[in-house]
């Protein structure tokens, strides 16, 4: 933070924000895959992506958690698909 250049002191602003999430993926050492997690929020833009069409966010919240949480669907006007 004592540089003169703004750049370097975002860069450091930012790795002082996110220390806590950036230590974490140290203390793993690989005992979880990243694809897992990509694989999920791949699957989360899909649903949102198909959920363009829907009134309100409550529609697409729903859609989202019996999505992705393979939850029973409610009864609603339209389908989930």
């Amino acid at each position: 933070m004592r540089s003169r250049l703004a750049p370097i002191k975002k860069v450091v602003g930012t790795l002082r924000a996110h220390r806590e999430l950036i230590l974490n993926w140290f203390r793993a050492r690989g005992t979880m895959s990243s694809g897992a997690v990509e694989g999920m929020n791949n699957n989360a833009k899909v649903v949102m992506r198909k959920a363009y069409g829907y009134r309100s966010f409550p529609a697409v919240e729903a859609s989202l958690y019996h999505t992705m949480g393979k939850l029973p669907e409610p009864k609603f006007a339209h389908r989930f698909t």
